[in-house]
């Protein structure tokens, strides 16, 4: 091989690493950065729906129906519970607000536990109490991205409260320890005979490889049971990731958009005037590698 094209290869080849290193840089950034945007709006609208709830919501002590005996004789008042209180939200629905002052977190919770449903925010388990409850309420948030909610869960220490919020009043819970398991230790949030709170996310940062145990007790009286009637829940947690990674075709799909933008640009530098070319080509490729980015997002841990 002749020495120009050699250095043409190497040259090739050095400028297809650099690329590739400003790209896993800026998939990094994304995820970091970027999925923050898609949670800070899913959190707005989450906020504004959990509003209207608590405002749609009847007094916890409200009575819905009394019914009086024919006999005047004897007094018997039945009293059903308030039918809004006890409505079971759907998957991604807003269900509750929780808020830890020492660590700075004030999110409102959905219920689920799936990819798309921690995107928007801490997840409840949906086989576990609701919060306030009696049991164990059971939470799942981000450690790194999508708001990151949890980011700071291991600075947490016994008797720091944390406050959550539902259509049944608002609770107080102190912490009482915190561990470190595998995503297979789902007795964490089994009934641990009392009435607490238990939050996970993934440990260490930036890792899925272990998950960290964050354990609170309430401190205020339970509030009564929801019945969740014939609904069944359609969401078995086996592990404490949540859900199983995406699918591969639309990183290969969407990567391949990013790649055609990116040419039909590069071409165009090459026919026409470079600069006003790389300005024209930088929103549209901008916008296809972050569609790509979070196609490449899903295939990591849903908890991650």
């Amino acid at each position: 091989m002749r020495p120009v094209r050699l250095a043409k290869v190497l040259g090739g080849f050095g400028r297809v690493l650099i690329w590739t290193g400003v790209i896993i840089l800026l998939f990094v950034a994304y995820q970091l950065w970027g999925t923050n945007l898609a949670e800070a709006r899913a959190q707005d609208d989450l906020e504004s729906e959990f509003e209207e709830l608590l405002v749609e919501a009847p007094e916890p002590d409200e009575p819905t129906s009394t019914s009086a005996p024919e006999d005047d004789s004897e007094t018997d008042t039945t009293t059903t519970a308030p039918e809004g209180l006890f409505e079971i939200p759907e998957p991604g629905q807003a269900m509750a607000r929780i808020e830890i002052p020492e660590i700075g977190v004030d999110k409102i919770v959905v219920e689920g536990v799936s990819r798309s449903d921690l995107k928007k925010g801490p997840g409840h388990y949906p086989d576990t109490p609701f919060p306030g409850q009696s049991g164990n309420a059971a939470i799942a948030g981000h450690r790194t991205t999508y708001g990151a909610p949890f980011h700071r869960i291991d600075e947490l220490g016994v008797d720091d409260e944390i406050t959550v919020t539902t259509l049944q009043g608002r609770f107080t819970y102190q912490v009482i320890g915190q561990e470190i398991v595998t995503p297979s230790d789902i007795h964490v949030i089994d009934d641990m005979d009392d009435d607490r709170l238990t939050l996970t996310s993934c440990h260490p940062k930036y890792s899925a490889r272990q998950r960290i145990i964050v354990s609170a007790v309430l401190v205020d009286e339970p509030a009564p049971p929801t019945p969740r009637g014939t609904r069944e829940i359609d969401q078995a947690i086996e592990t404490l990731d949540g859900e199983e990674t995406g699918p591969v075709a639309p990183v290969i799909i969407f990567g391949l958009i990013a790649l055609a933008v990116w040419l039909f640009f590069y071409v165009l530098s090459r026919k026409w005037r470079r600069w006003p070319a790389y300005a024209l080509g930088v929103a549209p490729f901008g916008v296809a590698l972050f569609v790509w980015f979070g196609a490449v997002a899903e295939l990591l841990p849903s908890n991650f």
